[in-house]
């Protein structure tokens, strides 16, 4: 029996959905061959074929970017909302924040760190220890020593020293690079945790960490600590145009940085912004920063390669040209500094004449101290309740006396675990002195 060839289908025969699907597409495709053909057919010059032909590209380009633009299509081509998603910390309900430290030195500041530790130390916390390469060898072993063999520290395993040593060159980029690297072990190996901060040898707390932990306890975990602004003003010709090398990113041997005698212009693709190098920052930021699921802080990262000083810019610029981050800047650094004169650029070494100023100041932090001064030694008594050679005054530190074998006593779970003291009052009133002056909504990144 002979069979009839199968008949291709008809628009009835379509289902409707089919019939929809192509309706668009055909309706283009018909649209941009009548351009064409019209742009063949009636132009004169070869400047008028030239016009229609870009004009049949714009066509294409909108109805091209017509479908990209649909919710479902830009969720599925584009990765980086999805990244985003990946990378948003989840919240552990616990009332009580915990912090993560990079302490950092050179050549003689092992003893220095190790006292800054006792001072900043809490079970809860976790710490990164930095000696840069120019330190002998031998304090480096010290510092790892004396770390490892600590009973504290070994029980709760929470201080880390970093072995591979970097070369760190002041004001050169190789401290960007030091602090994210610390970072970058803090998410790796360190657990949870909800801010950064970065001190070096010569900072020191003016408060208890239970009276630092007491008063973040009731503050949005989203706040940015960094001390900012876009006036750079001087910086402009003497950091912005400048192009300098840092030796330390291929060296060994410690060089001051070195100048290029070709200047650049200010950048267009971003808006430069300056200020402290030193700053408490949120693991969300963090995480952008080392993960960065869009590609400004590596471009802008290698725009500060050759800037003179960048731990005082890039932080700065990356957070306040991040839209999801600009919002969350607190326009202060956490710090008691006594600067020079105009420019600002060298610190005073603090002694017991600044006492007063640092206590009334209010600051959670204070620099720059030389080694073992005597005003280190009233801090300890009157403001940290911290005996020589111990740990700072605490509720964790109470039960540690007692010689408790259950570390769930140390474990800070709600406010009643901490035992504050005055300084949770200081930083307190110095907190809502930011954040609640007139026109704070309207002065991030300005």
């Amino acid at each position: 029996m002979e069979t009839k060839p199968p008949q291709p289908p008809t628009a009835q025969h379509l289902p409707q959905q089919w019939r929809r699907k192509w309706v668009v597409p055909l309706l283009a495709s018909f649209f941009l061959s009548s351009l064409l053909i019209s742009a063949f057919l009636f132009s004169s010059s070869s400047s008028s074929s030239f016009a229609a032909i870009s004009l049949s590209r714009q066509a294409l380009l909108l109805f091209s970017f017509s479908q990209i633009a649909s919710p479902s299509y830009e969720d599925s081509l584009f990765v980086e909302s999805k990244l985003h998603q990946l990378s948003q910390s989840s919240s552990s309900g616990r009332s009580v924040p915990r912090l993560a430290y990079l302490i950092s030195g050179s050549s003689g500041d092992g003893p220095s760190i190790q006292r800054t530790l006792r001072a900043l130390y809490h079970p809860t916390n976790q710490y990164v220890l930095h000696l840069d390469l120019e330190s002998p060898a031998v304090e480096r072993l010290d510092l790892a020593t004396a770390i490892r063999g600590d009973p504290v520290y070994a029980r709760f395993g929470n201080v880390r020293v970093v072995t591979r040593a970097n070369l760190v060159t002041y004001r050169g980029p190789t401290m960007v690079a030091n602090t994210l690297h610390a970072a970058s072990i803090l998410l790796k190996e360190s657990g949870d945790w909800d801010w950064f901060i970065n001190l070096s040898a010569s900072d020191y707390p003016l408060i208890t960490q239970d009276d630092l932990l007491y008063t973040l306890s009731s503050l949005p975990r989203d706040f940015n600590y960094i001390e900012h602004t876009s006036d750079i003003g001087w910086k402009e010709f003497h950091r912005a145009r400048p192009l300098i090398i840092d030796p330390g990113l291929y060296s060994l041997q410690k060089a001051d940085v070195f100048w290029v005698t070709e200047k650049r212009g200010l950048p267009s693709a971003f808006k430069l912004f300056t200020g402290s190098a030193w700053m408490m920052l949120t693991r969300q930021f963090i995480e952008y920063l080392i993960w960065g699921w869009d590609n400004l802080p590596r471009t802008v990262l290698m725009y500060y390669a050759n800037f003179l000083s960048s731990p005082e810019g890039y932080f700065h610029t990356v957070i306040c040209n991040a839209p999801e981050f600009r919002n969350t800047t607190v326009n202060h650094d956490l710090h008691f500094i006594s600067w020079d004169n105009p420019p600002k650029q060298h610190p005073h070494f603090l002694t017991l004449d600044d006492f007063s100023g640092m206590v009334d100041s209010n600051a959670p932090f204070a620099r720059k101290f030389g080694r073992d001064d005597p005003v280190l030694d009233k801090i300890d008594k009157e403001l940290l309740g911290r005996d020589p050679g111990g740990f700072i005054w605490g509720a964790w530190h109470d039960r540690l006396k007692k010689n408790s074998s259950n570390d769930q006593h140390y474990i800070i779970k709600t406010v009643a675990d901490l035992r504050r003291g005055p300084g949770a009052q200081r930083l307190k009133a110095l907190i809502t002195s930011l954040i609640s002056a007139d026109g704070f909504s309207e002065r991030h990144c300005v």
